[in-house]
């Protein structure tokens, strides 16, 4: 297993700054960002334990709050921050320049991992980003909430959904209609909508992983030995 650097990172966007959590291992040549789902924040432990799986691949992440702390606070009384998915949308577009400009220095191939409904503002910020956000995993997502944005969406895009979900599995089913990229949707069974039940988080890790894999390292690697033949 190669060596991961853990670091804190502040996201200045706009007026605001955003706190993130980066981990990059050793030649890490693909990053994903994660966009958390309704209440949810960087701490959530579902997504800590995808992205451990994703470093443990070779893949750098970045986990960070679409929030300010004050943000946070409000939308724990109201919830309707959680639902502002444009807002989210224009958070993650604005932390994606940032990577794409040189995060920590270096130059990446970017990637999408959603939950619920960070799902749909990672989708929103692909269509937004075509030539920048190479690939989009959504777990347990409300992709059906990116609306009109799923017809632009050009990254290889892979939908999971709990197969005891069967509302968001039905939300799943219309928004992979709508979508004309290159597409999958995978059902996990028994599980649920939290995926919490034996071994259903740590499938959604191995979907993810082998997604990104083949859509964000591999044609990576495939550019880089083009540009090495004499």
């Amino acid at each position: 297993m190669s060596k991961i650097i853990d670091s804190k990172v502040r996201l200045p966007i706009g007026p605001i700054t955003l706190d993130g959590d980066l981990s990059v291992p050793e030649g890490a040549t693909g990053i994903v960002l994660f966009a958390h789902g309704s209440g949810s924040s960087r701490s959530s432990p579902r997504n800590r334990q995808v992205a451990r799986g994703l470093q443990d691949a070779g893949l750098a992440t970045l986990l960070f709050d679409l929030l300010t702390q004050e943000e946070g606070a409000e939308d724990a009384l109201t919830g309707h921050l959680r639902f502002d998915i444009e807002l989210l949308a224009r958070r993650l577009l604005a932390a994606t320049d940032l990577v794409a400009q040189g995060l920590a220095g270096r130059t990446w191939r970017i990637g999408y991992f959603g939950a619920s409904t960070g799902a749909a503002a990672a989708l929103i910020a692909a269509s937004h980003r075509p030539d920048v956000v190479h690939a989009v995993v959504s777990r347990g997502g409300r992709p059906d909430l990116a609306g009109a944005a799923l017809a632009s969406v050009q990254a290889p895009t892979l939908l999971i959904v709990g197969g005891d979900d069967r509302v968001v599995i039905d939300l799943n089913r219309d928004a992979y209609e709508r979508l004309w990229c290159i597409k999958r949707m995978d059902i996990v069974p028994r599980a649920t909508h939290l995926f919490e039940e034996p071994g259903a988080l740590e499938e959604v890790t191995r979907l993810a992983r082998d997604w990104f894999d083949h859509y964000l390292i591999k044609p990576a690697a495939f550019a880089s030995q083009s540009a090495t033949k004499p």
